[in-house]
C-alpha cells in the first residue's frame, strides 16, 4: 500500500506541533515495514528518500499568502495520482489532498491539528485570505473519507464547526512524544549561555507568538510571582506585527519590575530546549486554543510539571493534582477563545504557577509522574498503529 502524506511543515522546516506530528508519524509508519510512505511538503528540496518538496509558484509571489498556498497544493495534488490513500495535515495541505482524491479516486484522510473557525484572529494575518483558507478547510473536511482529531476535545470542535460531517467518520488519535529524544538532560553551560541561572526556580514557556498560545496572559500573570523566580520565554515566529508589539510592550513592563526575565526569540536546537526544560521548575501553557498541545508532552517527558489552561485537548494530557495544574477558563463563544474575565484567568494562572514554584518537592513529584504518563500513554508506535487502523477502515 502506498500512502502519500501531505504537509506544509517537514524537517528541517518545523515550527509547530503539526510538523512534529507529521515527522514522527512518517517515521513510525515507515518503521512498520508494511506501507510505502511518500512525503510531499512545502519549501526547499529535502535530502530524504521518498520525500518531495514543492516551492511557492513564482507567478504567485505577490499574491495573498492563502493563494500562494493553493498554488503549491495544485502542484502537489497532481503528483499524488497512483497513491492508494492520501493523508493531509493542516489547511495548508488539506486542499491538495482533496483535489488528489477527486483526481485519482483514492480516499483522503485529514488530520485536524487546528480549525480555521476556531482561529478568527488569522484574519489579522491573512486578510481576505482567511476566507480562502476557511473554504479550503471546509471543503476538504466535508469531502474526506475520514477525519482524525488529535484529542476528544478536538473531535467535539470539529463536529461543532462542521455539522455536515458524519460523526462516524471522525476518529480520535492523539499526538505523541518520542520519550528518547525528549527526556531530562541537564546542561548548565547551555542554560547559563542563555542568561538563566540553573540554581534558581524558573517558569518556562515554549511556543509561537500567536493569539491561541495566550502569551500576553502569562506575561501579566508572572508579574506577581515571587521575586527570585525567573521567567524564561522561548517565543518567536509572531503571527502579526500587532501581537509582537503587544508582547514587546508587556516584556518591557515586566523587565522594569523584576530581574530574571529571559526572552529567546529564535528557534533553538532541540538539545538546548531540553536543557532549558531540565533546569526549569514548571512549564506554563496559557493557551486559549489548543487541540492537544505537544509542548506539554515534551515538558512532561523532561520531568516538568505543567500549569496549563483547561481548554481543548489539554485536559486529556495534564492530570490535575498528578502531573500538574489545570487553570479554569470561561471562554467567549465567538471562536476567539478569549477569557470572559481576563483578570480572573490571569489571577488563577498566577496562583497555580506560584503553587508550583513555592513547593519544589511537590513540583518534582508531579514532574516524575508526568514523565511516566508521557512514556506509557503517548508513544508514536501506538499512534502509528492507530493511524493504520483508520487507513484500513477507509480502504475496506
Amino acid at each position: 500500500m502506498r500512502v502519500d502524506i501531505l504537509s506544509k511543515e517537514y524537517p528541517p522546516a518545523v515550527y509547530g506541533g503539526a510538523g512534529v506530528h507529521v515527522a514522527e508519524l512518517v517515521r513510525a509508519l515507515r518503521e512498520r515495514g508494511d506501507v510505502e510512505v511518500q512525503v510531499r511538503c512545502f519549501g526547499a528540496p529535502r535530502d530524504e528518500a521518498d520525500t518531495t518538496a514543492y516551492p511557492d509558484l513564482p507567478d504567485l509571489a505577490s499574491a495573498n499568502p492563502a493563494l500562494q498556498t493553493l498554488g503549491v497544493d495544485l502542484a502537489m495534488a497532481s503528483d499524488c495520482v497512483g497513491a492508494d490513500l492520501v493523508h493531509s495535515h493542516t489547511w495548508y495541505a488539506n486542499f491538495a489532498g482533496h483535489l488528489a482524491s477527486m483526481l485519482g479516486g483514492m480516499p483522503h484522510v485529514v488530520t485536524a491539528h487546528s480549525l480555521e473557525p476556531m482561529r478568527p484572529w488569522k484574519a489579522e494575518q491573512l486578510g481576505g485570505g482567511y476566507q480562502v483558507s476557511s473554504f479550503a478547510e471546509r471543503e476538504s473536511y466535508e469531502g474526506a473519507a475520514a477525519v482524525v482529531a488529535v484529542s476528544a476535545g478536538m473531535r467535539t470542535d470539529i463536529l461543532r464547526s462542521y455539522p455536515a460531517l458524519d460523526p462516524d467518520r471522525v476518529h480520535v488519535v492523539h499526538n505523541g512524544i518520542d520519550s528518547q529524544l525528549w527526556q531530562r538532560r541537564p546542561d548548565e553551560d547551555v542554560v547559563r549561555k542563555h542568561g538563566v541561572d540553573p540554581d534558581k526556580p524558573s517558569v518556562i514557556f515554549v511556543g509561537r507568538i500567536t493569539r491561541q498560545k495566550g502569551l500576553p496572559y502569562l506575561l501579566r500573570a508572572v508579574a506577581s510571582l515571587p521575586p527570585d523566580v525567573q521567567v524564561v520565554l522561548c517565543a518567536g515566529a509572531p503571527d502579526t506585527k500587532e501581537i509582537l508589539a503587544e508582547v514587546e510592550g508587556l516584556m518591557d513592563t515586566l523587565r522594569s519590575q523584576r530581574d530574571g526575565v529571559v526572552w529567546i526569540p529564535e528557534m533553538l536546537p532541540r538539545a538546548e530546549v531540553v536543557a532549558l526544560l531540565s533546569a526549569a521548575t514548571v512549564f506554563a501553557c496559557p493557551s486559549v486554543y489548543e487541540p492537544l498541545g505537544i509542548v506539554n508532552l515534551e515538558a512532561m517527558a523532561c520531568e516538568l510539571p505543567v500549569v496549563a489552561t483547561a481548554t481543548g485537548g489539554i485536559p486529556e494530557v495534564v492530570v490535575p493534582g498528578e502531573t500538574g495544574w489545570l487553570v479554569p477558563i470561561d471562554q467567549v463563544q465567538d471562536g476567539t477563545g478569549i477569557p470572559v474575565d481576563p483578570d480572573a484567568f490571569v489571577a488563577d494562572l498566577a496562583g497555580a504557577i506560584t503553587e508550583a514554584v513555592t513547593d519544589p518537592h511537590r513540583a518534582r513529584h508531579m514532574g516524575l509522574a508526568g514523565r511516566t504518563r508521557a512514556v506509557e500513554s503517548f508513544s508514536w508506535a501506538t499512534i502509528g498503529d492507530q493511524t493504520m487502523e483508520v487507513y484500513d477502515q477507509v480502504l475496506a
